[in-house]
């Protein structure tokens, strides 16, 4: 990997570029009088104006008209998906590997470009829980010296469906049922089983929705995917396929399902608190920008169509290279003017970047226009500060609804000899965006290409590709889903669209349900298909079961997405103590977790400090009350008697370490400390001591214990204790 050119440093960029455009539009309220909107100071803020002290408000009140109008009108329309998210500012840059693929300016050597990023749940509304089983938006806006890119994507590589065409009928299936609007942000229904039972091309994204990917420990540890196929264009004019990945430099990790049922009880926002606070406290987060191209000749060379977004292009075939970094620095100063406001497009490219005929990207490029202008007002959306492009913005477009921009003269329109023809077309070689020439000769048709029947091979190919404790995940999340579908038709078509994905996975499925798996006899008769055409042109041959596997699919420590990724860094360790405990001890711990980049918080049975067996005290963070071991990545029971017996009596303190086991969390103890992870051993975890990733100590030297946590800690789970402990997989 090349080392970035550039030598500002984030300091440095986040001074300019984007950030000193946005500064006039910042305003800070601290030690200033209070006024109208029009500058008009007030001087009576809590009484409106009234005939007398008891008497009517008056109409006359232009304060409270004001004051009230702009209260009611505050609110617009949330996105229809990707609703709920989070973002931040940041850096991208270029490690100048990139030249000879693409004449993109922010991709050249010694580039720094500012960037906004926004991650988001899909399904459910701005109220919902950060914790749903949810596909995650990753949308990068680059203010580039060329003009706004937008890469638009998800944290899953491929997509439900094949054509635009479909995208309000998935999600009018997958958003709440219409005659009662249940459930909110979640998929196991009937209605999305029944569209899903219908479409066999979406079978390999539903696999990846109900595997871990869905259940990212945070958004500073999951991937991101451009989705799409698209072209890089260099200086010569030649063009190559390419396919988007962002790499997270801290690993990519999942919670648990019921994990993550808990965090949605006791923290909703905490994926947005989690990027919040790591960019507060200076971990900020990174990913590394990676491209998988394709030479144009080859575009043919593969058993699965590039434009297809159903599909990915497996990294063994394909490997990523990296071209550059992107870190976050900086949180929004105010949500809605920037995280609600923001405006991604995939249709918003540079110089060097140009589409592919992907049917769904092609579609998507009309949308995205169309949901802004009725989202945020107008056609002006793009003057809203965190819109604007840092390159100056020269054309004939005037007026519209809430238009900001003072433009001078009396030409609005092109060509013109009135203004000397300005602004002017710009040559390719002064920077003018030029479209890749290629050769378009066909009948008009509303047919699906061949190439893209073929609906089952990848989903084999993601389930080969996981390890058994992944796959049981998988498993247990459509027994679950399908369990909440109410009617038989579209859980017997699921189980049936599944078997031809790996009967042994439907079989798996279905001994959940209590039932087995329905025969494919038929199956062809109801797939969605156009009215005039034949049923068996749709119909993709099972898969074989010969497709192999991809490492790089999976999350396992060793996969290649993980590996070399080893690290506490920003790990939440809950220390569990009480009056009594060993406070040098736990001290030296805290510090040692720290230096290794971790955060520890100490967990009581009571707020305020807590007192040392030797008369210390100790600043507590959280009771027991007030917080879960769902919200940590490891727990340690510090020593001391008098501690860890007051623990062991309470209820709360037995469930926290039960429940850290049951996640397959890193666990330690020592000396007394022990005691209560015996109590809190239940049916299947009588080993409890002796389990993998739970590390124990007779010593109350931190020194003697402290290096095989961390070591445990940087496993991130054992998942081999829940396979242990499951009875029906």
């Amino acid at each position: 990997m090349k080392k970035p050119v550039a030598k500002q440093t984030h300091e440095d960029v986040a001074r300019t570029a984007k950030t000193n455009e946005l500064a006039p539009n910042r305003e800070d309220s601290y030690g200033q009088f209070l006024t109208t909107n029009q500058g008009l100071r007030i001087s009576d803020d809590q009484n409106s104006l009234k005939a007398g002290e008891r008497g009517p408000t008056l109409l006359e009140d232009f304060h409270f008209r004001e004051k009230m109008t702009h209260f009611d009108h505050e609110r617009i329309p949330e996105r229809v998906v990707h609703a709920r998210g989070a973002a931040a500012h940041g850096v991208f840059e270029a490690y100048g590997n990139a030249t000879e693929l693409t004449k993109a300016g922010f991709l050249q050597p010694g580039v720094t470009t500012p960037v906004f990023l926004r991650f988001s749940t899909v399904a459910g509304s701005k109220g919902s829980s950060d914790l749903a089983r949810d596909v995650r938006g990753f949308a990068v806006k680059f203010y580039t010296e060329e003009g706004v890119f937008d890469l638009v994507g998800n944290n899953i590589p491929v997509f439900f469906i094949q054509d635009a065409l479909k995208f309000p009928d998935f999600v009018h299936a997958v958003k709440p049922e219409p005659h009662n609007e249940i459930p909110q942000a979640a998929s196991a229904h009937d209605t999305f089983y029944d569209f899903i039972s219908i479409n066999p091309e979406t079978m390999h994204m539903l696999l990846w929705v109900m595997s871990d990917r869905a259940l990212p420990r945070s958004y500073r540890m999951m991937e991101g995917f451009g989705v799409h196929t698209f072209r890089f264009v260099n200086a010569e004019g030649k063009w190559r396929f390419v396919k988007f990945h962002w790499k997270p430099l801290l690993g990519t990790h999942s919670v648990a399902w019921e994990e993550a049922q808990q965090i949605s009880g006791k923290d909703p926002d905490f994926h947005r608190r989690d990027l919040w606070n790591s960019i507060e406290m200076g971990a900020y987060p990174e990913w590394e920008l990676g491209v998988q191209v394709v030479e144009e000749e080859d575009e043919h060379s593969f058993d699965f169509d590039l434009l297809d977004s159903t599909k990915l292009i497996p990294e063994e075939l394909v490997p990523v290279q990296a071209i550059g970094k992107m870190t976050l620095t900086r949180n929004p100063d105010n949500y809605f003017a920037e995280t609600e406001q923001v405006a991604y497009h995939l249709g918003h490219v540079v110089p060097g970047i140009d589409f592919s005929n992907d049917p769904l990207l092609q579609g998507r490029l009309f949308s995205y226009t169309d949901t802004q202008l009725k989202r945020l007002g107008g056609p002006n959306f793009h003057e809203i500060p965190i819109n604007r492009s840092i390159a100056p913005v020269h054309n004939g477009q005037r007026d519209g609804h809430m238009r900001q921009t003072i433009n001078k003269g009396q030409v609005s329109y092109g060509p013109n000899l009135l203004n000397d023809n300005f602004p002017q077309q710009a040559k390719a070689s002064e920077g003018g965006y030029s479209t890749v020439p290629e050769p378009v000769a066909a009948f008009k048709v509303r047919k699906r290409s061949k190439s893209f029947i073929d609906f089952y091979s990848q989903a084999r190919l993601f389930w080969n590709s996981q390890t058994e404790i992944e796959k049981l995940h998988i498993v247990k999340a459509l027994r679950f889903e399908l369990s909440h579908v109410q009617k038989d038709l579209p859980r017997e078509r699921t189980l049936v669209q599944l078997a031809q994905v790996a009967p042994e996975l439907a079989e798996r499925v279905a001994a959940g349900l209590g039932v087995a798996v329905p025969s494919a006899e038929g199956l062809q008769l109801n797939l969605a298909v156009p009215a005039d055409a034949n049923p068996a042109d749709y119909q993709s041959a099972p898969a074989t079961g010969q497709e192999g596997s991809s490492p790089a699919l999976s999350m396992a420590p060793d996969s290649p997405i993980n590996a070399g990724k080893a690290s506490i860094k920003t790990r939440h360790v809950a220390v569990l103590a009480t009056d009594g405990a060993d406070v040098p001890a736990i001290a030296e711990l805290v510090r040692t977790l720290m230096d290794q980049g971790a955060q520890a918080q100490i967990v009581a049975t009571h707020l305020g400090s807590i007192k040392g067996e030797g008369g210390q005290s100790l600043l507590v963070n959280h009771t027991f009350q007030s917080t879960s071991s769902a919200l940590f990545d490891a727990v340690y029971v510090a020593s001391g008697a008098a501690s860890v017996t007051a623990l062991t009596q309470e209820p709360d303190a037995v469930r926290f370490v039960h429940e850290a086991f049951r996640h397959c969390k890193p666990i330690g103890a020592s000396e007394a400390g022990v005691a209560l992870l015996k109590a809190a051993a239940y049916a299947g975890a009588e080993d409890i001591l002796s389990a993998p990733g739970v590390v124990v100590s007779e010593s109350t030297k931190v020194g003697s214990l402290a290096p095989a946590f961390i070591e445990a800690m940087k496993q991130h789970r054992f998942w081999q204790r829940e396979l242990a402990a499951t009875r029906n997989p």
